[in-house]
């Protein structure tokens, strides 16, 4: 009997990643200084103390399965494939509408897909939509996935109780991602990932918002930073090992938060300050742009960054993308540009969407709150 040969799982890792990408931000927002004004607080506290500038914010009857439709028909409409060829839908979000049917239903429902189609859920914080394109990526690295492609979404709106430390960085938005060929981005089959069960930020069962512990949680997610890039750095050095990336995205609670972690890293690896502010202002400060328009959004946060960073972007620069979930869970992976990035055609969805919404004043803001809040509760 001749001997099987080792199966190479990652034989054709080139050939997979994303192949279309669809962004959608809700239709309304609030300059970070009306709310500053509202809460008597000194704008600088939230536009410099935070780095935030905007926050989108969804009407009343504006959902995160609405933002989920709409990134998906514009990264379905990008796509060289059929509807008929998706296999997977996959959700990562922590603003469920339901506690047992997935988020991807509705989706589902809305774009007219069924049939051999794998659909869910997946929820790990801000964590879940990485999880939900990992899982992609090993199916189709499986090989059992054929054609078929899958259909990765990133959404949610981050609401805190007004007057929370966590308000002035609130946001929503969605990120579609098409898994097939990697025309827009290789995303490479190694990552590193970290975890440890704590409590830093969380919503049991029944609690309208969330239980932050924002000290602890901004230690969690510097020692999240650590550890997932002295895995990617393995003893080597780390300036040539950094210089290898065009650019670093991050999970963006807020973009301040994004800079302590960095200098975190920095101050591990004996590095100054200015080597710290130097690698920060090229590197990963202009990866943010779009999420100071429209705030935290949880899952899409890191893929907003990441999207933001593939635009116009040559082939095979490479990019590190980290992601981070409290409780807490996260993950570096590295993705290459593919040849459609130089493109960016996704960036039109960004503008189209900034172009046509509607900015509220701080009364309007009080009142959406006030009428939000029922529906939750």
């Amino acid at each position: 009997m001749a001997s099987k040969q080792p199966i190479d799982y990652f034989a054709d890792f080139s050939h997979v990643g994303i192949a279309s990408i669809g962004l959608h931000f809700p239709p309304l927002a609030l300059p970070i200084v009306e709310l500053a004004k509202l809460r008597n607080v000194d704008p600088d506290k939230y536009l410099i103390g935070l780095g935030c500038k905007e926050m989108a914010l969804c009407p009343e009857d504006y959902t995160v399965v609405e933002l989920a439709t709409v990134a998906a028909k514009r990264a379905l409409s990008r796509w060289q494939g059929e509807n008929k060829n998706i296999g997977m839908i996959a959700v990562g979000t922590e603003s469920a509408v339901d506690m047992s049917r997935p988020l991807s239903a509705w989706v589902a429902a809305n774009l007219g897909l069924k049939g051999a189609i794998r659909s869910y859920e997946a929820k790990h914080a801000c964590y879940g939509g990485t999880l939900a394109l990992r899982q992609a990526i090993e199916w189709k690295l499986a090989g059992i996935a054929g054609q078929k492609a899958a259909l990765v979404i990133a959404v949610d709106e981050a609401l805190y109780e007004q007057q929370d430390p966590g308000e002035p960085t609130q946001g929503a938005g969605a990120v579609a991602m098409i898994i097939d060929d990697p025309v827009i981005a290789h995303v490479e089959p190694f990552s590193y990932p970290w975890s440890e069960p704590v409590f830093d930020f969380y919503r049991p069962v029944g609690c309208a918002y969330p239980i932050v512990d924002g000290k602890f949680s901004l230690e969690c997610y510097c020692q999240a930073v650590k550890a997932c890039y002295q895995a990617l750095i393995n003893g080597r050095d780390p300036e040539k090992v950094l210089a290898e990336f065009h650019a670093l995205c991050f999970h963006v609670p807020f973009p301040k938060m994004v800079k302590k972690a960095l200098a975190s890293l920095g101050k591990l690896l004996n590095w100054d300050e200015e080597k710290i502010n130097n690698l920060f202002k090229q590197k990963v400060d202009p990866t943010m742009d779009w999420n100071r328009l429209c705030g935290n959004a949880y899952t899409a946060s890191l893929w907003i960054a990441v999207a933001n960073t593939l635009k116009n972007l040559d082939q095979d620069k490479r990019i590190a993308a980290f992601s981070y979930g409290s409780g807490f869970g996260s993950e570096l992976l590295t993705l290459s540009a593919g040849p459609a990035a130089a493109q960016g055609a996704w960036a039109k969805d960004v503008e189209e969407d900034i172009k046509q919404r509607h900015y509220i004043s701080a009364a309007d803001y009080q009142a959406l709150r006030k009428r939000k809040t029922k529906t939750i509760i």
